[in-house]
């Protein structure tokens, strides 16, 4: 099974494509969607769909992997958030890929053993379990191979 995680972002939306079978994950491929600031949230959220739709149809993924919401320190930073995942949620229904949610906390205690787990953790265990060792991996990006 083909798997896409997404960490959606206002300004930079991590991508991260493994092959699930019971036996192991393999990586294919991840990276990050930069947005830039200079244009306005109408304007982004549009590029963000067309880089979205793009990597799913050169991909193909049989589903689509998001973390719930969670309540943001600043009204306003979870309010363009929930703009970003309406555009991610969209893409995905768009083209069919079924779409599987997650709470952070249940991805942290899955992946390294705590709910509580800080980034460093999480960079971590992604590049052991997808024996990454050597490549270096974006915040953004390991974060959506962690979903």
């Amino acid at each position: 099974m083909r798997i896409l995680g997404i960490d959606p972002g206002s300004r930079r939306t991590g991508y991260g494509l493994i092959e699930a079978t019971p036996q192991q994950n393999r990586y294919i491929s991840s990276g990050c969607i930069r947005l830039p600031e200079s244009k306005s949230l109408a304007e982004r959220l549009v590029l963000l769909g067309d880089a979205l739709g793009d990597l799913i149809q050169q991909w193909q993924p049989d589903c689509g992997v998001v973390e719930e919401v969670f309540f943001a320190k600043h009204p306003r930073s979870a309010l363009v958030l929930g703009h970003v995942r309406g555009v991610v949620l969209l893409e995905l229904g768009r083209r069919q890929v079924r779409l599987h949610e997650y709470a952070p906390r249940q991805v942290k205690q899955s992946l390294v053993g705590t709910g509580s787990a800080q980034k460093e953790q999480i960079q971590h265990m992604v590049r052991i379990l997808l024996n990454l060792r050597s490549r270096p991996l974006q915040e953004d990006e390991a974060d959506a191979l962690a979903v």
